[in-house]
């Protein structure tokens, strides 16, 4: 699955769980933002206890807040009533559930933030809210400057206040886990800056995925949720590759799984694309290759999925040969995509001399 299907995956489950929330109408008002709601967001306290609140203008979808202590997202449904700001919080409670409204915000312009009232119910027994705005730009940074890092504060504040706190390195620092998810990501002992910055936007990314996966689980049984096995493929002297597969149910139609596999310089951190060390590998070669180095049963239903697929791979680099794993397959045919293995001396042909990886692979 590549990135693009991967966010638009997530972004299904997201909606998934939303749908229907401006049905409920719990906690009164009517459509609408009043004229002072501005886009930021928040730190504060709700009944006493450490918050963290977004506000978007431009996409209310987005309006959420987590409680510091536990870091889940809480969605947060928008209305108004005259110059007061509604926020219903909604949870998810499974399929069968749905969403239930679990508590109503109630908020109006303090100072320099905002003030007000929780409630249970529309008519329970309140809680103040204090909170104050919050200049996301100028948190300082718990990692080195990465273009992921710099990205997820800009765009998703909440996220980057949750992610930027400090890992844990292995103590042969050849992974590292990040806290709040869990996550675990390899690392390169004595990688450049660009290398490193590299990985950590990968994990930056799956974190960010997975604890997206967490909020919309909701009340859901526990054992669901988002698991990551990130593995190095290939260290060579110009190259590093690796392979997340990836599993997850967060509350959708059913369980799903993804491979990615990246490819980078060492020297820079960029991406490789397997264009760039072998360039007669089109698509349709790599359908070609993928099908003659995979083996189905022959009585295997498989043989004809695998024949009809799409031509889309993602690729790594392995010491036995280039990987390839398919990743146009529907969900219900999934599991025919298994990884083949092209041999290096089945690639020699593609491979084009020019290219500064071609000493990785071929004597000149």
């Amino acid at each position: 699955m590549t990135l693009l299907r991967r966010a638009a995956a997530l972004l299904a489950l997201a909606l998934c769980a939303s749908a229907g929330a401006q049905d409920l109408r719990v906690c009164g008002g009517s459509p609408g933002l009043p004229a002072w709601v501005r886009s930021g967001a928040f730190q504060g306290t709700l009944g006493g206890r450490p918050v963290a609140l977004a506000l978007n203008r431009q996409d209310q979808d987005g309006d959420r807040y987590f409680y510091t202590r536990y870091g889940v997202d809480i969605a947060l449904t928008p209305f108004r009533s005259g110059d007061t700001l509604i926020l219903q919080e909604e949870v998810w409670q499974g399929p069968v559930d749905g969403l239930k409204v679990t508590g109503c915000l109630t908020l109006r312009p303090a100072g320099t933030g905002l003030g007000g009232e929780w409630r249970r119910a529309a008519t329970g027994p309140a809680l103040p809210v204090r909170l104050t705005a919050l200049n996301v730009a100028a948190q300082p940074l718990r990692h080195p400057a990465s273009p992921g890092l710099l990205k997820l504060r800009a765009e998703d504040p909440l996220t980057f206040l949750k992610l930027n706190r400090p890992w844990v390195m292995a103590a042969d620092g050849r992974s590292v886990r990040e806290p709040l998810s869990g996550l675990n990501y390899p690392q390169v002992p004595g990688a450049g800056a660009g290398l490193r910055a590299a990985l950590q936007d990968r994990l930056l990314e799956n974190a960010a995925n997975a604890l997206d996966c967490r909020a919309r689980l909701g009340e859901a049984p526990e054992g669901d949720g988002y698991e990551l096995n990130a593995q190095v493929t290939l260290s060579a002297r110009r190259l590093l590759s690796l392979r997340e597969d990836v599993w997850y149910y967060c509350s959708g139609a059913h369980p799903d799984n993804f491979t990615l596999g990246l490819i980078f310089d060492r020297a820079t951190g960029q991406a490789v694309a397997p264009g760039a060390i072998w360039k007669g590998l089109t698509p349709a070669r790599q359908k070609a290759l993928y099908l003659a180095a995979v083996t189905p049963d022959p009585e295997s239903e498989c043989r004809e999925v695998l024949r009809g697929m799409e031509a889309d791979f993602t690729a790594n680099l392995s010491t036995r040969g280039l990987e390839l794993t398919p990743t146009s397959l529907p969900h219900v045919v999934a599991a025919c995509g298994d990884t083949a293995t092209v041999p290096y001396s089945r690639l020699r042909d593609d491979a084009d001399p020019a290219s500064p990886y071609f000493g990785e692979f071929y004597p000149r």
